[in-house]
């Protein structure tokens, strides 16, 4: 068994202001120190956290190492009595996230498992539905229900397995430039794990984004309620960290029962339960196409280059 993301630590000033920099593997956790020779000095950024996404040659693509990267990060701002809002960008990246990375070799089993449904050398589909349960489904779960609000700052592209990403924060705040996509029915399978769209989206824009796999604009995903607000791309991350610092005025105990309220409402009309199912459906898409083409997914969206592939090849 693994052990948990290990990381470094350093301090750095901003603007005249102290920050805690913890750097993992793959992202950068972000919190404001209190200046002890000035402790009655209000920090700008004080209660919120940031989490960056931090591989920019991969254009943010999700590995392994980076969804236990982004646990340990979600734990520590959720455990810090200090955090009250938590910001996650795409960094330096061109884009917020390309997706799963479709050429990672990484073995779930090298770090510490987070869910309870193992099981990961069972052999046949239950190998497969045992680790997406563990760093799809389970995990993305567990970062919805993060008790303290959540907030997407989104540039560029976001494709597939990046929508899981923003889909589990509170509120999206994205710049012109953003563009949203979900190829996943090219891959003969019925879309991502965390399956949100129609949530999102409403039922009929939903079936039209998947059945298309077009790539929707930052302006349209904010006219469906996907997206909170549309900003210039200059000015993305003033606006998000605005929102933040507002939010993080309310006093936690309100905003923990606020988010409760609302993501038990969701609960209450079904989504969990329909995610389950869904996610149910998905495997049996990664079952299908193993059986017919000995691979995970329709090799015809292979020949067209692989999500990864397909945003890299064209900057």
């Amino acid at each position: 068994m693994g052990s948990d993301p290990s990381f470094t630590s350093s301090q750095v000033v901003r603007d005249g202001f102290p920050y805690t920099v913890s750097t993992f593997k793959t992202i950068v956790y972000e919190t404001p120190t209190i200046d002890p020779a000035s402790p009655n000095k209000r920090h700008p950024d004080e209660h919120i956290a940031r989490i960056i996404l931090n591989r920019p040659k991969q254009r943010n693509a999700q590995d392994i190492q980076m969804t236990y990267d982004l646990n340990a990060a979600f734990d520590l701002a959720a455990q810090d009595d200090a955090i009250k809002v938590i910001v996650l960008s795409g960094g330096e990246s061109p884009h917020f996230c390309a997706g799963h990375d479709l050429a990672d070799n990484g073995n779930v089993e090298d770090h510490k498992i987070v869910g309870t449904w193992c099981g990961f050398h069972s052999g046949g589909s239950e190998s497969q539905m045992s680790k997406e349960e563990e760093i799809y489904l389970g995990i993305c779960r567990r970062w919805r229900s993060i008790p303290k609000p959540t907030i997407a700052m989104v540039h560029g592209k976001t494709i597939a397995g990046g929508l899981m990403l923003v889909w589990v924060c509170d509120l999206i705040i994205a710049s012109e430039d953003a563009t949203f996509s979900d190829p996943v029915v090219s891959m003969g399978v019925n879309g991502v794990e965390w399956f949100a769209h129609p949530w999102e989206l409403g039922p009929r824009k939903a079936k039209e984004f998947l059945f298309t796999a077009d790539t929707w604009t930052a302006q349209e995903a904010h006219r469906l309620g996907m997206v909170n607000h549309v900003v210039p791309r200059d000015r993305l991350e003033s606006s998000t960290m605005a929102i933040a610092r507002r939010i993080a005025l309310k006093p936690m105990f309100g905003l923990k029962l606020t988010k409760e309220s609302v993501n038990q409402t969701l609960d209450a009309q079904g989504q969990w339960t329909a995610m389950q199912s869904v996610f149910s459906m998905h495997q049996i898409a990664h079952s299908n196409n193993l059986l017919r083409f000995g691979q995970l997914i329709d090799p015809s969206y292979i020949n067209t280059g692989s999500v990864t592939k397909k945003v890299n090849n064209k900057l």
